[in-house]
């Protein structure tokens, strides 16, 4: 429901400005159309189950989307500013997401009538928008805490309506990434030297893009990324691109994502046109058995007792955000988890190390771990000291509602406002 919601959100965004409708909300230089209000009311209604004609829903809604205008108008105020790397970075996370969605690049522009460069341009402003309201939200209620105090006279106020606090698995893994191996590296460059070779000894750069370059957003139009300033690409790239002469071709160029080859086709001040062609790091059978291996005798290692599971995490795991904390995912309600996990975590119990199984990370990304269960807490009542950090988030869930309402009260006061039905 989720990626169903994404995708309502960028239709209203490319297609708002161009339906010809109603005006029916003013917040300081930002309006709401009906067509906007009409989309939210149905994806809720959908969502819910509710009557999309319930009048007390649709103004729920518009108020919703009063305060985020709002929400933007406080950002401009406070001279928020998000960097182009930033939205750049934040936009083609979203349209990477909605490829992988339609399964391809053209069908997505197939799909909403306009080129890739098109719904750049149409999504980049609302994605700068949303980053600043986000931004002064955490500026204003990102540090938000509760005392001791606080949390317990929540909790004698509200524990008879919390509920019941569901299982809960505390888990770590280690994780391995076929794809990191100097073996697949050093395959990787050596086929885009070959392309590089090819397009020295004249073969036609745009058609080798199409045939091979991994970027979906660029391989169609022939490697072509447009005109774009300085402080877009990752520094590597800009590095090499910068440098190139009109029609000149870079040497191999690695970045975080891969290979790239570089033509540099117009430069006008600090904005270039380049295009390129992406070589990703992929794995294969081989890989895969290494991967697999190489956590097996991890395994076996624990088992027999040498050093512990934070040891290996740390050395070994290519999960960047959990091998510091010693392979720890956290805490997790058995509804957070997916049916796989689910199901494998589920027969296991506390201190058990399952043995390696394939963890997909998307539709092209995926590798391999092994799961330790650290705890298993099972449906319980709330207890002021078994479930405090709990009940601490929640108190300061509360807080900060009752702050914000608070305060969006006072942006009304200064900022100007007008909802027109």
């Amino acid at each position: 429901m989720k990626k169903i919601f994404l995708i309502l959100l960028f239709s209203s965004l490319l297609f708002s400005q161009e339906i010809l409708d109603r005006i029916i909300a003013v917040v300081n230089n930002e309006i709401i159309l009906q067509s906007e209000l009409n989309l939210q009311v149905a994806y809720v209604a959908a969502q819910r189950n509710l009557d999309p004609a319930n009048p007390d829903l649709k103004k729920t809604i518009l108020d919703r989307m009063v305060e985020e205008k709002l929400l933007y108008a406080q950002a401009e105020l406070d001279s928020i500013v998000i960097s182009n790397e930033d939205v750049n970075s934040q936009l083609e996370n979203q349209l990477n997401f909605f490829i992988s969605q339609y399964g391809s690049l053209e069908r997505m522009e197939q799909a909403y009538g306009m080129s890739i460069d098109k719904i750049r341009r149409e999504l980049r402003d609302e994605v700068r928008k949303s980053m600043m309201s986000n931004m002064v939200q955490q500026k204003h209620f990102g540090q938000l805490d509760a005392t001791r105090r606080e949390v317990r006279e929540f909790f004698e106020e509200y524990q008879d309506s919390l509920g019941l606090i569901p299982e809960r698995f505390e888990l770590s893994h280690i994780f391995i990434n076929p794809q990191k191996g100097e073996r697949l590296t050093a395959k990787t460059k050596v086929f885009t030297q070959a392309l590089l070779d090819s397009i020295k000894a004249g073969a036609d750069f745009a058609a080798l893009a199409k045939k091979f370059s991994d970027d979906p957003g660029s391989a169609a139009r022939g490697g072509e990324l447009g005109f774009v300033k300085r402080g877009v690409f990752f520094p590597e790239f800009e590095a090499a691109a910068f440098q190139l002469q009109e029609g000149e071709i870079s040497d191999i160029v690695e970045s975080p994502v891969g290979f790239h080859i570089i033509q540099m086709l117009e430069r006008r001040g600090e904005s270039i046109r380049t295009r390129h062609i992406l070589v990703k790091v992929k794995s294969d059978e081989q890989a895969d058995l290494d991967a697999i291996e190489m956590l097996t005798e991890i395994r076996d290692s624990l088992l027999r007792g040498e050093k512990n599971f934070e040891y290996f995490a740390r050395k070994y795991s290519d999960d960047t955000e959990t091998s510091k904390l010693g392979g720890s995912l956290g805490k997790f309600d058995v509804s957070q988890l997916d049916k796989t996990l689910r199901d494998r975590v589920y027969g296991m119990s506390i201190g058990e190390i399952s043995t390696p199984k394939r963890l997909d990370l998307d539709n092209k990304s995926y590798g391999y771990h092994i799961i330790k269960v650290n705890n298993r807490i099972p449906e319980h009542r709330p207890t002021f000291e078994g479930d405090y950090d709990e009940i601490k988030q929640l108190t300061i869930y509360h807080k900060r509602q009752k702050l914000y309402a608070n305060w969006i009260n006072e942006l009304k006061e200064k900022i100007y406002w007008e909802v027109r039905i």
